[in-house]
C-alpha cells in the first residue's frame, strides 16, 4: 500500500504483539527460567484500519491498555508492527526516512522531551540545528511560540525547574519548531489545570488551523476532544469499535436522552400524575420541588415532551443528550463483541 494524496494517513490491519517473558515468583522458578523461559503473547493493536485526510484532527480514544499509544508510536515510527500496512504522508513511519521526520512530531504528555538541565532557549535551539531550520525562519518561529503560549518568562528557565504546565507548554512549542505537517499528539495537557488545558487547546486549534496539519490526539479529558475533534476513534482491546462523529458515537452507544422540566411554582400540583405523564416510573429519575428529571428512551423523547408541555405549566425544558464521558464509559463497558453485535444490528 502507498499513501495517496487523498489521505493523510493510511492503516490497514495494524496488528503488534509483545511477547512477555513470564514465571512464578521464588528462587526455583528463576533457577527453572535460566533454562526454560516461558513466555507469552500479549496482543497490543489486534487489527485496525483508519483513514485521516490532510488537515483532519481526530480524537483516538479508548482506556488505558486499549492500545492508543502503540498505534501513535507506530505511526510516528518508533515501533515496528507486527503486520499490517501503514503510511503516514506518504511514508512507511518504521523506515525512519529524514522526509517524514522532517514533518512529523509526536508529542507525549508523560515524556520529557526538552533537555532536562539546560535553559529551554537552549533546547529549542537544539531542535533548530537538529531540524536545519534557516535562523531567520527560526527567531519568528521563536517569537510567534513565545508570544501564543507566553514563555517569555522560561526561556532561560532549565527545564527541571519548571511546573508541569509551564514544562507541557514549552514542550508544544520546541515540538512544533519545525512546523511538521502531521501531529500525533498522546495526552498532550494530562495533569494540566483547566486553564492551562484551555491554553494548550486554544493553540493547538489555532496551529492546524494556519498550518492545514494533520492531528492525531489521544485524551482521558473529553472537552480536548470535544473542543479540538469532529471525528473520533474508538479503541478497546486492541480492536476499533467506532470511527464516525461525537454525535453519532451518541446515537449509537447511549438509547436515553435527558428531559429536564422546571415548572411554574404557582401552578397546580402534579404529583398524583407525574407517572401517567412521563409513560413508566422507570423514566422518572427524580422530583425536586418544582423540577422534574426524566431519562427517555430517544424514540420516546418527542411524544414525552409533548405530552409533560401540554399538561403541565412549565416554565423551562431541556432535551438533551448525555455527557459524551458518559456514553465513552458505555463504549468501554460494552466491549467489542457488543459494539459488533450493535452494528449488525
Amino acid at each position: 500500500m502507498s499513501g495517496t494524496p487523498e489521505q493523510a494517513i493510511q492503516v490497514r490491519e495494524l496488528r503488534k504483539t509483545y511477547v512477555v517473558p513470564e514465571r512464578e515468583g521464588g528462587l526455583a522458578a528463576a533457577a527453572r527460567s535460566l533454562v526454560r523461559r516461558r513466555t507469552r503473547e500479549v496482543p497490543a493493536v489486534a487489527g485496525i484500519s483508519f483513514d485521516v485526510a490532510p488537515g483532519e484532527i481526530v480524537g483516538f480514544l479508548g482506556p488505558n491498555g486499549a492500545g492508543k499509544t502503540t498505534t501513535l508510536k507506530v505511526l510516528s515510527g518508533l515501533l515496528h508492527p507486527t503486520s499490517g500496512e501503514v503510511t503516514a504522508l506518504g511514508h512507511v513511519p518504521w523506515q525512519r526516512e529524514t522526509a517524514f521526520l522532517r514533518r512529523m512530531t509526536l508529542i507525549m504528555g508523560q515524556r520529557n522531551q526538552l533537555a532536562w538541565d539546560i535553559p529551554v532557549v537552549d533546547s529549542f535551539d537544539l531542535n533548530r540545528a537538529i531540524y536545519q531550520i534557516p535562523a531567520a525562519e527560526y527567531r519568528e518561529r521563536v517569537k510567534e511560540l513565545v508570544e501564543l503560549l507566553e514563555l517569555e518568562e522560561l526561556l532561560r528557565k532549565p527545564v527541571r525547574n519548571l511546573s508541569l504546565g509551564e514544562r507541557m507548554k514549552c514542550e508544544v512549542a520546541g515540538s512544533l519548531l519545525h512546523r511538521p505537517d502531521v501531529l500525533f499528539l498522546d495526552e498532550p495537557t494530562i495533569g494540566l489545570d483547566v486553564t492551562m488545558q484551555r491554553r494548550i487547546r486554544n493553540f493547538i486549534a489555532h496551529y492546524t488551523e494556519r498550518t492545514g496539519a494533520t492531528t492525531l490526539l489521544t485524551s482521558h479529558y473529553m472537552a480536548d476532544v470535544e473542543a479540538l475533534c469532529r471525528r473520533v476513534l474508538v479503541i478497546h482491546h486492541g480492536q476499533l469499535l467506532y470511527d464516525g462523529d461525537l454525535a453519532g458515537l451518541v446515537t449509537r452507544f447511549s438509547p436515553h436522552k435527558t428531559i429536564v422540566i422546571d415548572l411554574e411554582p404557582s401552578g397546580p400540583a402534579v404529583d398524583g400524575r407525574i407517572e401517567a405523564l412521563v409513560g413508566s416510573p422507570d423514566w422518572l429519575v427524580s422530583h425536586a420541588e418544582d423540577r422534574l428529571t426524566l431519562r427517555v428512551p430517544r424514540s420516546e423523547t418527542a411524544a414525552v415532551t409533548t405530552r409533560l408541555l401540554a399538561n403541565l405549566q412549565v416554565a423551562d425544558v431541556i432535551v438533551e443528550e448525555p455527557p459524551i464521558d458518559e456514553v465513552i464509559d458505555l463504549v468501554f463497558a460494552a466491549g467489542p463483541a457488543d459494539a459488533q453485535a450493535k452494528d449488525a444490528r
